[in-house]
């Protein structure tokens, strides 16, 4: 699904990304740790086509295309989402809307208010949000949890091919991270991959992923199963670094 290839990227003239190379096929689950700095964010940006990025080599491809130069919208077009590590908020603009408008760029297809609303409940009721949620406005006045729980709602609602997570657990209690574990658990399928980045093994123990990789330094340094991840939360990332 996703073939990333030497890719090396900068930002304000300065190289972050030096050479990263990662495969996920289809129901694949692949989780990226690393310590802060590393790149992690920037990877799951450049992935989604974030302008700010300058791609200096290598390249990513999307179901057999090249995408290195593609925009962010037509990536959302093919099937790609990202939640944001820090989502904004957006004063007026409620979250039915912004989904409404969302989906009718992203299919082609112009939702009534009520199917809109009727795809969002279900959504919700499979996720346990309260009904009024879908009525406030982006992200105005959330608690930290509220945002990456808003964030899970537009990724079942979306319904992408491929999900980069950025840290999604960060700031998170620990029943926020149990909603947002299983949230992104029953939202997965055979036909979906899912990158996760993030620090901490405990988010791992929700969504079992099949490949854990530990990058360092612009790149990935080695990748296991799901035992690497334990290993990396008693050792740390001395060793690498």
């Amino acid at each position: 699904m996703l073939e990333i290839k030497n890719l090396h990227a900068n930002v304000e003239g300065v190289e972050i990304l030096k050479g990263v190379n990662l495969n996920i096929n289809p129901g694949e689950v692949h989780a990226i740790m690393g310590p802060n700095g590393s790149g992690k964010s920037t990877l799951a940006n450049v992935i989604m086509g974030n302008p700010v990025y300058e791609i200096t080599e290598g390249s990513v491809v999307f179901e057999g295309n090249d995408i290195t130069e593609e925009p962010v919208d037509n990536r959302a077009k093919l099937g790609m989402f990202l939640a944001f590590q820090y989502p904004e908020s957006i004063p007026g603009v409620t979250i039915v809307n912004m989904l409404k408008t969302a989906l009718t760029n992203i299919e082609g297809t112009e939702y009534t208010s009520l199917e809109l609303r009727l795809k969002v409940a279900e959504a919700m009721e499979q996720l346990g949000l309260s009904v009024d949620f879908a009525d406030r406005y982006l992200n105005e006045g959330f608690s930290g949890g509220e945002r990456k729980r808003n964030e899970i709602l537009q990724l079942a609602v979306l319904n992408p091919k491929l999900a980069v997570l950025d840290e999604t657990d960060s700031g998170l209690d620990v029943d926020g991270l149990k909603v947002v574990g299983e949230g992104v658990s029953k939202l997965k399928t055979r036909d979906k991959g899912y990158l996760v980045v993030t620090h901490y093994q405990r988010l791992l123990q929700y969504i079992k992923p099949d490949v854990v990789h530990v990058f360092v330094d612009g790149a990935i340094v080695e990748s296991g199963g799901l035992e690497l991840s334990n290993k990396l939360e008693e050792q740390g990332y001395e060793s690498y670094v």
